[in-house]
């Protein structure tokens, strides 16, 4: 049994301290992060707080989202924060994802309070992102009011934006978010954020889905629609899973797999009427496809079930 595994078994306090005690490495990584990431992406503050008494590295980048830092503000974990930046991470840490927690939280306007709390234990608004962009810029683009008037005195000002007031940055940011986006800025956007979801979704990393939605920020396609779209259907997401799989039916109407996921999507839901005519399109598209056959057999004899026909 892997450390990681114990980690999270009942009473998994009393076993960390115990294997701990027993000379077992406080940043092991076993695939999945070292037991600080892991606890941190969980909520477990207790567990984190005995991992960092024991020393353990708050800064150690081993999985698709980065540091223990970044998965306890992506899992909205405060308690793990305060204790990991009191155990020594670094607030302004760039990601893989070429952002900072910072500037992850601008823009969205639920993680305003994490801003702020970020902020007051050091968090750097005047580092960009990797293609430039500041957390001001990210927060006017998406017209996150208190979060420009937040960053507004701590940033310096940009020479490119004409009128530096909180107005002016807004009416700016708008006028740029028009313009066409710049292909190459778009196409490293896309390859770095698709790169870093499909790898957590190979580790059946539990933020292969938060992965996801920075690549799908960053340059929607069919593709990472399809794919988070699989990432909710794992964790039992019908509702969000559907969505995407409609998402990326519009952008690629002729594409079988993405017939699959709505199929699949309306199964979870037990929508078998749906699913059925989901996976129609299917096999219209993939003429021939085994799976889609046997699907569409399941999905009819579930319809068939006392109950269903009169739903």
């Amino acid at each position: 049994m892997t450390y990681g595994i114990i980690l999270f078994t009942a009473g998994s306090c009393k076993v960390t301290e115990f294997l701990l005690s027993k000379g077992v490495p406080v940043d092991i990584h076993y695939g999945y992060g070292t037991p600080l990431h892991l606890a941190a992406t969980n909520e477990q503050d207790k567990i984190v707080k005995i991992l960092l008494e024991h020393h353990a590295d708050a800064n150690t980048s081993v999985t698709s989202l980065g540091s223990a830092l970044m998965g306890a503000l992506l899992c909205r974990s405060l308690k793990c924060m305060k204790l990991l930046i009191k155990g020594g991470a670094d607030v302004n840490r760039m990601t893989s994802l070429l952002m900072t927690p910072l500037v992850f939280t601008a823009g969205r306007k639920d993680y305003t309070n994490f801003m702020q709390f970020l902020l007051k234990a050091g968090a750097d608004p005047n580092i960009p992102d990797g293609f430039g962009r500041l957390p001001i810029e990210h927060a006017a683009r998406r017209d996150c009011m208190e979060q420009v008037e937040m960053l507004f005195p701590l940033t310096s000002a940009i020479p490119s934006i004409p009128n530096w007031s909180i107005d002016g940055i807004i009416s700016y940011e708008k006028f740029e978010s028009a313009k066409p986006l710049d292909q190459r800025h778009l196409e490293r956007a896309k390859a770095i954020f698709k790169s870093q979801a499909d790898y957590a979704f190979r580790l059946k990393d539990k933020f292969a889905s938060k992965s996801y939605d920075l690549a799908i920020d960053a340059a929607p396609s069919a593709t990472l629609y399809a794919n988070r779209s699989l990432c909710k259907l794992m964790l039992d997401d019908g509702e969000g899973a559907l969505s995407d799989a409609l998402s990326c039916r519009m952008l690629r109407p002729n594409w079988a797999k993405a017939c699959y996921r709505q199929a699949a999507a309306h199964m979870l839901l037990k929508e078998y009427k749906q699913a059925c005519d989901a996976l129609l399109d299917a096999q219209k598209l993939d003429p021939g496809n085994i799976e889609a056959e046997r699907e569409l057999r399941k999905a009819r004899e579930l319809m068939k079930a006392p109950g269903e026909a009169d739903k």
